[in-house]
């Protein structure tokens, strides 16, 4: 690497820490980090270029490297980057798996980068998922030895697996294997469920190049984006060397850097107890987050922490600024305290300088954006119901039509009803045939689409009734980006910021809620939360958001963390059993739901279980004992 293509340390040179064993870089965001990791890879494609010799790159597929294929496209269209000089091969390839399939690697790296620049067709190479058992072999051989034929890879691009596979290699693969077939492990394949629309449709097998291959490579780049990658991160880069994390053997290699994002990195020492590797400024922030983890480490709650237990766990350089243990608990104890709220949209005619929400106005305007048509009453259901009851002018906005998690027997099942009642009995008839006779990789018709959001539309009713709100205020957005077909969506556009910025505007709210929870498996969250973000850029020049405050609550996979929680709201058993009965409206995400990651349990399930679990944080830090909390952090924009 040469140290001007990204700004950051030479790699091998490591942050000053005891605890890291692999050179990384921590973005803001993953786009901002893309886009060097892009400009890195077009230098040495024009070095290569200008000494007359080939570029030789090791290509990743996933979610991972897609921003760094759109800005080399962008790269090759705007500003003449020639793939003329390129080679590429790719790391893996699922068993058995022919080229046209949508699910294909081969359908994936066309789609997101050759189709759109000028690399010779001959100079493409991804492992055949269609060879025969009998020559698989003598291919992985061939694979191999073509690779060492131009010298190796100059530049090996990786993402990584919660597995801590790069490439297809498992837990248990050998420091020097090379290019073979390979048995994907459950959990990979489970993280796959989402784009082969359920696990069952996955593959077993794969062919992948070796950890010894990818060791060869001159120059090492892998990439980790998002929460769910924060556990395996922190193993593989401070983790001893072992084949149950193949990514570990990564440490052995002298040039490679992890490019990672704030949440990727997240679980690593010099961010999640920074005052554990080197002196700190002790922000409020950072003070509760510190005070928090020495409550969890030692079992003791805020106000039962003595100035040994501070001492003793590197944490000396605060009780210096702070005075003592006693009064730091008691200022730790009481800010958490106020983030607790029976009344999420302020209590009124009450003293709120200490409390999450502004009292007045008493009776607000709020809406509850939901990327799908079920997160409202699964993320923050107990919450919803509250501000309904206390009189706030509530408003639901479910952004996409989220139609791909109906599978096709719901929605033959409803159609069927339909013709049997004589409803549109063409149309239905159409349908019935087309979910009969579809094959694995066929998109649904538009008519299937309809059927499925109409679907996800009365479920939402349902619910919404459930809870006391009446129809005119539940707003169905559709927002364009989702509506593909497909797992896959297109990228944010004006048009979906535009829906966003009009119903804003429409409902002049005093309160937004959003899902700030982006470890969906299916990024759809993310997006929504972006398109959020981007209409509030435009609309908060209006003189009705100077009022108007965004809280983010977290979705069926993580939570927040008791240090960044900002307003806590306590419900009582009645109300869990409330709430619960909202999610059973949503009858086609039960029993079998198809977008449920790597956790067996019904949404109700575990979001119930997390929503207990945040009480007893709560309850552990010395705080008060409730059945279930929900939280909440709030953004300002």
């Amino acid at each position: 690497m040469i140290k001007e293509d990204i700004g950051f340390k030479e790699a091998g040179k490591f942050e000053e820490t005891r605890f890291e064993k692999i050179h990384n870089v921590i973005f803001d965001s993953s786009q901002e980090a893309s886009l060097l990791i892009a400009q890195e890879i077009a230098n040495l494609i024009q070095r290569k270029e200008e000494l007359n010799e080939p570029c030789v790159l090791g290509l990743a597929t996933g979610s991972s490297p897609i921003k760094v294929y759109e800005e080399l496209v962008r790269k090759h269209k705007e500003e003449g980057l020639s793939f003329q000089n390129v080679i590429t091969f790719n790391l893996d390839e699922y068993y058995p798996m022919d080229k046209d399939n949508i699910q294909s690697y081969y359908h994936f790296m066309h789609e997101h980068l050759f189709n759109h620049v000028d690399i010779p067709a001959e100079n493409i190479n991804i492992p055949d998922g269609k060879i025969s058992s009998e020559e698989l072999q003598q291919y992985c051989i061939d694979y191999e030895m073509k690779i060492k034929s131009y010298g190796g890879l100059d530049f090996q691009l990786l993402g990584i697996g919660r597995t801590g596979h790069i490439g297809f290699n498992e837990p248990g693969s050998h420091v020097n294997s090379g290019t073979r077939s390979i048995t994907l492990d459950h959990l990979t394949r489970t993280d796959a469920a989402s784009s082969f629309l359920g696990i069952d449709n996955v593959p077993r097998k794969a062919i992948t190049m070796g950890i010894g291959t990818v060791k060869n490579a001159k120059r090492i780049v892998l990439l980790g984006w998002g929460i769910s990658k924060a556990d395996i991160i922190k193993k593989t880069i401070e983790g001893s060397v072992s084949s149950q994390v193949p990514a570990t053997y990564l440490q052995q290699h002298n040039n490679t850097t992890f490019v990672l994002d704030t949440e990727a990195s997240s679980e690593l020492t010099r961010v999640k107890t920074p005052w554990l590797v080197k002196s700190v400024v002790w922000t409020e922030e950072l003070k509760l987050k510190a005070v928090a983890w020495l409550s969890e480490l030692t079992q003791k709650p805020f106000l039962k922490l003595t100035d040994k237990d501070y001492n003793d766990n590197g944490m000396s350089g605060l009780l210096t600024e702070e005075g003592t243990a006693y009064d730091l608990n008691i200022k730790m104890f009481n800010k958490m305290q106020q983030t607790i709220t029976g009344w999420p949209g302020g209590k009124p005619n009450a003293d709120d300088t200490y409390r999450p929400e502004r009292a007045m106005p008493a009776k607000k305007r709020v809406i509850i954006f939901s990327p799908h048509p079920d997160d409202d009453v699964i993320s923050m259901g107990g919450t919803f119901d509250r501000l309904v009851e206390q009189g706030h002018d509530v408003h639901i906005a479910y952004q996409t039509s989220g139609n791909i998690a109906v599978s096709n027997e719901e929605a033959l099942k409803f159609a069927e009803i339909a013709k049997s009642l004589n409803v549109h009995s063409e149309e239905s008839e159409n349908i019935i045939q087309f979910l009969k006779n579809r094959s694995a990789n066929e998109i649904d018709s538009l008519e299937v689409r309809k059927l499925k959001g109409m679907i996800r539309r009365s479920e939402s009713l349902a619910a919404t009734r459930y809870l006391g709100v009446p129809d005119s205020n539940v707003h169905f957005l559709d927002l364009p980006f989702y509506e593909t077909g497909t797992v896959k969506k297109n990228n944010l556009s004006g048009a979906d910021i535009d829906i966003m910025c009009n119903l804003i505007d429409f409902i002049k709210p005093h309160q937004i809620y959003a899902a700030g929870d982006l470890a969906d498996p299916h990024g759809t969250h993310k997006v929504c939360l972006d398109s959020l973000f981007e209409a509030l850029k435009i609309v908060k020049k209006n003189k009705y958001m100077d009022d108007c405050w965004v809280w983010l609550y977290r979705g069926a996979w993580h939570e927040w963390e008791s240090y960044q929680i900002e307003m806590a709201v306590p419900m009582s058993p009645d109300q869990v059993l409330k709430k619960r009965h909202a999610i059973f409206y949503h009858q086609t995400q039960k029993d079998g739901v198809m977008f449920q990651g790597d956790d067996s349990r019904e949404f109700w399930v575990r979001v119930e279980d997390r929503n207990r679990l945040t009480a007893k944080k709560y309850h552990d830090l010395g705080l008060a004992d409730y059945s279930a909390i929900e939280a909440f952090k709030r953004y300002h924009f």
